[in-house]
């Protein structure tokens, strides 16, 4: 039952505005999108939910439900974003933000990535001025102005090339995307990562803003108050990559640890805020010190920042990611401040 996985992209052509339609047949959305990113493994879900979703996608529970299916991850090299909600190759990513909170800026880094390791990059551009797009396109290959221009770029590219594509959702709200993707599917082109940004920030407030994903970035406004970038939330962000079954389990094991370590540091702090420090019990000292060398650990200077923050850019190994963040977990950095594990790539 562990490798059972919804066939997302399916459900993605078939039910566009997904949100409405699961409501409309008395699913709750948050629930549809937990399934979509395998945060609710298939074989844990009620049979009457999966039912539902073939009847809403007019297809059989056999083409709903994949089995065996492997999700590859792309290391990104960004800390939160590899241990918490894994990047899924090939799959659709949506970054929900509000305008202010840095998901251009993580988008830019990405590219810029992207580029050096030989992707092909393709911005589809926005309606309307915005500046600070601009930032990033030095690490766009193409800037398509229209669907039918994006189909071209990718139809007539290098087959050996895997693509990333970013566009804005107003082109998930036309539906223009879907049937995109529907035509790349139709002729056999798979090796395209999307990512969809709202610059808007409408996003935010709706429970299913793109449909159905595989990967959620899900971006924190107190983190984001707090100059504590990326803000990216460890524990609403969410993968397909992040079942059991495709996730080592070494990785699997520090993720929980690390996400329950955050609630608990979250809860904490909130009371320490109101209260101050003589709030919490002496028992949960080493646990509020110990999330917060975690969160600041999890901050990391963008090299398509340094111009702005005077750090060198910094990218670091998953295996490093996951070594560092269990020293933390483990005591083994409870000599270290707070000030010393942010805005730094690996321990030193």
């Amino acid at each position: 039952m562990d490798n059972l996985k919804l066939n997302v992209s399916l459900l993605r052509q078939r039910v566009p505005n997904l949100t409405s339609a699961a409501k409309s047949v008395g699913l709750r959305p948050a629930t549809v999108s937990n399934l979509c990113t395998g945060k609710i493994p298939v074989g844990r879900a009620e049979v009457r939910t999966i039912a539902a979703l073939a009847s809403l996608a007019k297809c059989s529970l056999d083409e709903l439900i994949l089995r065996g299916e492997s999700v590859e991850m792309i290391e990104t090299g960004i800390k939160p974003l590899d241990l918490f909600a894994p990047l899924a190759k090939g799959g659709t990513v949506g970054l929900v933000a509000r305008p202010g909170m840095g998901q251009l800026v993580l988008l830019g880094e990405l590219f810029h990535h992207f580029k050096q390791e030989g992707y092909m990059t393709i911005l589809l551009k926005p309606e309307g001025e915005y500046p600070e797009l601009q930032d990033m396109l030095n690490d766009v290959e193409r800037v398509a102005y229209s669907i039918e221009e994006t189909y071209s770029i990718v139809a007539n590219a290098n087959t050996d090339h895997e693509i990333v594509f970013a566009a804005d959702r107003e082109h998930v709200l036309t539906g223009k995307i879907y049937d995109l993707q529907e035509r790349f599917q139709e002729e056999g082109i798979q090796h395209i990562t999307t990512f969809l940004v709202d610059l808007k920030g409408a996003a935010v407030d709706e429970d299913m803003p793109y449909g159905p994903l595989e990967t959620l970035w899900y971006f924190d406004a107190d983190l984001a108050a707090r100059h504590m970038f990326p803000a990216v939330n460890p524990l609403y962000s969410t993968s397909s990559v992040s079942e059991g079954v495709h996730l080592e389990q070494v990785h699997l094991a520090v993720q929980q640890r690390a996400q329950k370590l955050l609630r608990r540091y979250r809860e904490l702090r909130s009371l320490v805020q109101v209260r101050g420090l003589q709030a919490i019990p002496a028992s949960e000292t080493e646990v509020y010190e110990r999330g917060a060398r975690l969160e600041a650990y999890l901050t990391q200077p963008f090299y398509v920042a340094e111009a702005y923050t005077g750090l060198p850019g910094e990218r670091v190994h998953l295996q490093d990611t996951l070594h560092d963040v269990q020293a933390i977990l483990n005591g083994s950095m409870d000599h270290r401040s707070v000030e010393s594990l942010s805005w730094i790539g690996t321990l030193k």
